[in-house]
């Protein structure tokens, strides 16, 4: 009765396949897959075949029906590969992914044919039954995961004609699983599992038959997930596990003596409660996937393509939309958001929000330094999933949000901004348009984008504190200058009032007091001039060409009154050069007053001219007190330090030095103590000067008469 429903079951596989493989082979061999099909069908009409002789005759022998076991489970794996072969070319499996499931699936099946075929052909035991269903079970299993892998990765359009095939190839290995794990546990194969193992294959046939009508003119396109990976590798892990166990649990029932059952029960459930565990455990499960993330996969994002759609965003120099507003948006597109908000340090110890884009927050929009918050955030990196934090605040330590954050609707993800090592800004991210699986590849890319976008923020709030302090730079520079003039202005009017009463009735002093006064109107309306149009270009203050010679020659005069009294020595050409000639008329005349300030009455004050390649170089040498290399180093040109005590700015050499470089030329100054100083003041000489000074010698640095260095 066995015998014949043995034989039943068998014949009917035999000729069900039998049909199939003509109805593919005579109208469908197009593609990889129905050729797949076709080679597996024809395979297992084989298979069937053979088992049905050997139900009638007794023959082929085992070693050929074990062989042709072998050859039906690898032509069904090569049509799953087949499935997978557009997903191959397109390259979306990761290339160890892709070296894991050909090389073990290669080297089993050659493994196990191998050593069938040596043992047929050598008649040499090799291996023995366990080892042979071990074997069958490692095959079913590979199987298994190809099918659930191709099921979990094709896409919403191929599902539909996919799944007769999948259903079908999914029964036969799960059905082949179950027969030779219990074989295994057991030590022979089920009479029951083996004679309804013929009605099965051939029940399966109808699923078949569709899908190749279903999908002759239907693309096939697949990818392998993460997800997918992981449900594989858990229920290979997990059958493997199993086995182990079974293996376990044999042995120690055949070595436990009296207590081999009990020890046996006692190892299952403990065994079974351990992996139950395991799988239960989300540490365990999320340290897996990132693992099989790592590894086995290609990105999840094209960094390539973020990182240049970063740097475009952030290499927009202008202020639309502001920067802030920028970093909220770049964060939130990481994740397929659109709205959020940001907080940056203040001057007050707390994180004042800087910009918010598409997300309504609360009136109070600061966060303070001291609130758990930004503790938490001082002692880890880490990104805050607000969904999370909700479910179970003890992962976060129950932290307590800030208001603005927790009455904030939509908030989603809390993101740190490091500056090196330093808290420097928060920002907030708002749901997504759809949801959205975080893995550690997101948390990862999260990081490293608002480290980068805060030392750009931290970079644009320094060049903004940078710019402030110029400006009130400028300002205090300009206010000490002015000061330093005017200074001047009231030293000259008071020199006027003081000598007015002893000199009233001298024309020549009232002539002096007209001029004087005069020039004083001159010099404070230049001053007003330049309170009013503080940024006149240096181009725009040396539009005008003078007489270099003739302005020396008014300083000399104006100043004779002093002893000791300036000379000019030879009697030079006039040399033009472009200047402002009030500014180069200060200049000049503050050198020469410092020289005056510097010698004593019976002393000597020189002035040369010399022209040379295009420049005009102008020496003043005084026997003076003199300067130390040190102080014309460190002190001379150094604004707001003066050798005057009270009564000296400390800023007309530094002034000086200053217009004469915008003017393209320098000072160079040489002095010894008790011997005394030279000025030497080169400028450019204006075009006409340049035609006729090329004709001249040049001219060196001439020395002082007592030796000044």
């Amino acid at each position: 009765m066995l015998r014949d429903f043995s034989l039943i079951s068998y014949g009917s596989a035999a000729a069900v396949f039998a049909v199939l493989s003509v109805f593919v082979a005579t109208r469908y061999l197009r593609r990889d897959i129905d050729r797949g099909l076709f080679l597996a069908a024809f395979v297992t009409t084989l298979w069937a075949g053979t088992l049905v002789a050997q139900d009638i005759w007794g023959h082929p022998g085992f070693l050929i029906r074990y062989l042709l076991e072998l050859l039906r489970d690898t032509a069904w794996i090569l049509l799953l590969f087949a499935m997978l072969r557009t997903a191959f070319r397109q390259g979306r499996l990761a290339g160890q992914m892709k070296k894991a499931l050909g090389v073990a699936t290669f080297v089993l099946i050659v493994t196990l044919i191998s050593l069938g075929a040596i043992e047929f052909v050598f008649s040499v035991d090799i291996v023995n039954g366990k080892t042979m269903l071990l074997g069958q079970i490692a095959l079913s299993l590979l199987g298994l995961s190809l099918v659930e892998q191709i099921w979990r990765n094709s896409p919403a359009f191929g599902r539909s004609s996919l799944k007769y095939l999948c259903i079908g190839i999914a029964t036969l290995f799960a059905f082949d699983f179950f027969m030779y794990a219990d074989a295994l546990l057991f030590g022979k194969v089920s009479e029951a599992f083996w004679n309804a193992r013929g009605f099965v294959n051939a029940a399966l046939m109808p699923l078949f038959a569709i899908n190749v009508i279903n999908t002759r003119k239907q693309p096939v396109d697949f990818q392998l997930s993460r997800s997918a990976v992981f449900h594989a590798g858990t229920l290979i892990l997990a059958a493997g596990y199993l086995l182990l166990l079974a293996v376990g649990g044999y042995y120690v029932r055949a070595f436990g003596g009296q207590w081999g059952e009990a020890l046996q029960v006692l190892l299952i459930t403990v065994s079974i409660a351990f992996l139950v565990t395991l799988l239960m455990s989300r540490r365990v499960r999320a340290r897996l996937m990132v693992f099989i993330s790592q590894n086995f996969f290609d990105y999840k994002y094209d960094y390539r393509e973020e990182w240049l759609k970063m740097t475009r965003e952030l290499a927009n120099l202008s202020d639309d939309p502001p920067l802030p507003e920028r970093v909220i948006r770049i964060l939130a597109g990481l994740v397929e958001s659109n709205s959020g908000a940001i907080w940056l340090k203040d001057d007050q110890a707390g994180y004042a929000m800087k910009a918010s884009a598409n997300l309504a927050t609360p009136r109070y929009t600061v966060i303070d330094d001291d609130s758990d918050l930004v503790r938490f955030f001082q002692e880890q990196e880490w990104i805050i999933d607000l969904q999370e934090y909700q479910e179970d605040p003890i992962r976060y330590d129950l932290m307590e949000l800030p208001d603005i954050i927790r009455n904030t609707p939509d908030a989603w993800l809390v993101i740190p901004l490091y500056l090196g090592n330093e808290l420097y800004g928060i920002a907030l991210v708002g749901k997504p348009y759809a949801h959205v699986e975080l893995n550690w590849e997101n948390f990862d890319l999260i990081k490293v984008v608002a480290r980068q976008t805060c030392n750009l923020l931290a970079q644009t709030d320094a060049q903004n504190r940078l710019s402030r302090a110029m400006q009130f730079e400028a300002l205090n520079r300009a206010s000490a200058f002015m000061v330093h003039d005017l200074k001047t202005l009231i030293a000259q009017l008071s020199l006027l009032v003081k000598n007015a009463p002893k000199h009233r009735d001298n024309p020549a002093f009232i002539d002096d007091m007209i001029a004087t006064t005069d020039h004083a109107v001159r010099k404070m309306s230049n001053l007003v001039d330049h309170i009013r149009k503080p940024h006149t270009t240096p181009d725009q203050a040396t539009d005008t060409s003078l007489d270099l010679t003739g302005l020396l020659e008014e300083l000399i005069e104006h100043n004779s009154r002093r002893s000791p009294a300036p000379r000019l020595m030879g009697s030079p050409a006039p040399i033009m050069v472009r200047a402002d000639k009030e500014q180069l008329r200060n200049v000049l005349g503050h050198l020469i007053q410092n020289a005056q300030d510097a010698t004593p009455p019976d002393g000597e004050i020189t002035i040369n001219l010399k022209p040379a390649r295009g420049n005009v170089v102008m020496f003043i040498q005084d026997t003076g007190c003199g300067m130390t290399e040190e102080f014309i180093s460190t002190q001379l040109f150094k604004p707001f330090a003066s050798t005057k005590g009270l009564t000296g700015m400390g800023i007309g050499a530094y002034q000086a030095r200053e217009y004469i470089r915008e003017l393209g030329g320098s000072i160079d100054v040489t002095s010894e103590p008790g011997v005394g100083s030279c000025f030497s003041v080169r400028l450019p000489v204006a075009a006409s000067t340049q035609q006729n000074a090329k004709y001249l010698p040049a001219t060196t640095n001439p020395t002082p008469k007592q030796g000044v260095n």
